[in-house]
């Protein structure tokens, strides 16, 4: 799933891989209206599963914490109002999510972008955040 959701620079919200072409990619934005278009080798694509946020020790994968965000907040939306709250309330909150986040490097931008993206995934179904081979470490686990 994190291969195929996709963030576009210079364009709001994220998107579906839908299908390639050859000189572009066919995308379908992720909210109400689904709508399908092209994007270009010119256009800066970043799959979901390439971005990772700073911590004091090893860099955390995004995937990683909308899970640790869907367990915090119970498979909900994100229960602050990220676009109207103080910057150390921000903070404060996110330090629930990911205690151990670099707070030089993680602006306030980044964190309500995160929200933004964690939100328009969760409003729309998109919940699986977990990698594959850890439900089956977990599934193993609990046989063993």
């Amino acid at each position: 799933m994190e291969q195929t959701i996709l963030s576009i620079s210079g364009k709001p919200g994220l998107y579906k891989l839908v299908s390639r072409g050859k000189a572009n990619l066919i995308v379908e934005s992720i909210d109400q209206q689904h709508k399908r278009m092209p994007v270009f080798a010119s256009d800066r694509v970043t799959s979901l599963g390439d971005i990772a946020i700073y911590t004091d020790s090893e860099d955390m994968p995004l995937m990683k914490v909308f899970a640790n965000l869907l367990k915090v907040e119970e498979g909900k939306p994100a229960s602050i109002n990220y676009k109207k709250c103080k910057s150390a309330e921000l903070r404060e909150y996110f330090a629930t999510i990911l205690p151990d986040y670099d707070r030089d490097r993680v602006h306030d931008s980044d964190i309500k972008k995160l929200l933004q993206w964690y939100n328009l995934l969760v409003n729309n179904g998109i919940t699986d955040f977990e990698e594959p081979e850890a439900e089956e470490e977990e599934k193993n686990e609990a046989e063993g």
